[in-house]
């Protein structure tokens, strides 16, 4: 976002004064312009009009509006790049990672992995921690742990989560388990995620409709470290 300049308008009633403009950025100067007011201002005649104190408040309220529309528009440039990072994060979330091609298990889980993990594998009934892209069949984001800007921490392989991210993380059935640091894709079936009724419902709404097959991308981030020794 850049500014490129403010214009302002003026009555020809009003008394003459000079535009501030911004100095440069090496500047180290609080106010980011300077005003002056000339002392006399020649009228329709040539004549030259002392300037009243009122006019000299005019120009000092005028220049302290100007002081703040630079200081703003500083503030702006200033977190840009903060917003920038915001805006990789949202967009991380909601571009799938590289295709590949599905394996399916006999249960009617599609799996494959985008990376294999080095670390440690999932171990049933502990609390782990993953990063998640969760899509409908379409392509359609639903929710992402990646806006949240904080990996999901869930217990895994006892039924706290659906059936198809329990055996897509831990394994079984012809599915290799995940590694930590694995990236691993997920096509949930209906009967594996939350079957003929809707889900995540609140009010009347529901942001998951009956019988919708789902779409994962999870990154193994590691095992969770307050589980019970």
């Amino acid at each position: 976002m850049a500014v490129s300049a403010f214009a302002i308008t003026t009555t020809s009633n009003l008394p003459p004064f000079q535009i501030c403009n911004f100095k440069p950025a090496s500047s180290c100067s609080l106010l980011p312009c300077s005003c002056s007011l000339p002392s006399s201002s020649p009228d329709a005649n040539g004549n030259q009009l002392n300037l009243k104190p009122a006019s000299n408040k005019f120009a000092v309220k005028k220049c302290i509006f100007d002081s703040g529309i630079g200081l703003l528009a500083a503030s702006v440039l200033a977190w840009s790049p903060l917003d920038a990072d915001a805006t990789r994060i949202e967009y991380y979330a909601t571009v799938g990672e590289p295709l590949c091609e599905f394996n399916f298990a006999p249960s009617g889980l599609g799996y494959c992995d985008v990376h294999v993990g080095a670390g440690q594998e999932a171990p049933r009934g502990e609390l782990i921690n993953v990063h998640y892209t969760a899509r409908f069949a379409d392509g359609t984001v639903f929710d992402s742990s990646y806006k949240r800007a904080r990996p999901l921490t869930m217990r895994i392989g006892v039924g706290k989560v659906i059936k198809g991210l329990d055996q897509g993380i831990l394994g079984g059935d012809g599915v290799s388990p995940m590694h930590i640091g694995g990236k691993r894709r997920l096509q949930i079936p209906p009967h594996l995620a939350y079957g003929p009724e809707p889900a995540g419902c609140f009010s009347g709404d529901c942001n998951i409709p009956g019988n919708a097959t789902l779409l994962y991308d999870i990154k193994f981030v590691g095992i969770y470290s307050g589980n019970a020794k």
